[in-house]
């Protein structure tokens, strides 16, 4: 499926987000962005690297328009590169499922996150990839905001580095192999470690 992709990853920019949950858009990002030997350049309402992966372009961008008004920085670079929508993937974090889950999915509803609603809202469609990281639901009824916006940490940030690297497997999938194809990669849970405990004890 070799081609020219948008890849936005959401956040905030501010050293005050950094590592939270709300941010773990630009967290992907910037893993692939390590993991390609690239680095970010601030451009017109973002934060812009460029790789190239099996014989496609790949954009990243991680918007300075803040959350709520990430579609303004995805709309503007969707037109300047002349971005097929079928080639834009959006990135972002989701209390509706368990931490370190990944789900990839083809089009639908922003499920009440901001910055998926403004996307929506300025491209005028809901038709585009996406690609959910879990953070999971744990706060107490009116705790929402402090919980998104607060940082990853303990056993969390421990298994942060594979759920990073899962994520950022999906997009190069996406590219590669194309939606279906990746979903149904993306989407597969990773079977937990064999417990070989006892075969480590075995005496040669």
């Amino acid at each position: 499926m070799a081609g020219k992709y948008l890849i936005a990853g959401l956040g905030n920019i501010g050293a005050e987000y950094v590592e939270t949950r709300h941010n773990v858009g630009f967290m992907v990002l910037d893993f692939l962005a390590e993991e390609s030997g690239t680095v970010f350049n601030i451009d017109r309402l973002g934060y812009i690297a460029e790789l190239s992966y099996r014989g496609s372009k790949l954009l990243l961008l991680k918007p300075s328009t803040y959350m709520n008004l990430s579609g303004k920085a995805v709309d503007y670079w969707v037109k300047k590169e002349n971005i097929p929508i079928e080639n834009l993937l959006v990135i972002c974090d989701d209390l509706a499922i368990p931490f370190g889950s990944v789900r990839m999915r083809r089009k639908g509803s922003s499920g009440g996150h901001n910055g998926l609603e403004n996307i929506n809202q300025i491209l005028g469609t809901s038709d585009y990839s996406r690609i959910r990281v879990g953070i999971g639901n744990d706060f107490q009824r009116g705790g929402q905001i402090d919980y998104v916006l607060g940082k990853i940490v303990g056993e969390e940030k421990e298994k942060l580095p594979a759920v990073l690297k899962r994520a950022a497997q999906g997009v190069k999938d996406f590219t590669f192999m194309g939606a279906d194809r990746a979903m149904n990669i993306c989407n597969t849970e990773p079977k937990p470690p064999k417990n070989n405990a006892l075969s480590d004890n075995t005496l040669e």
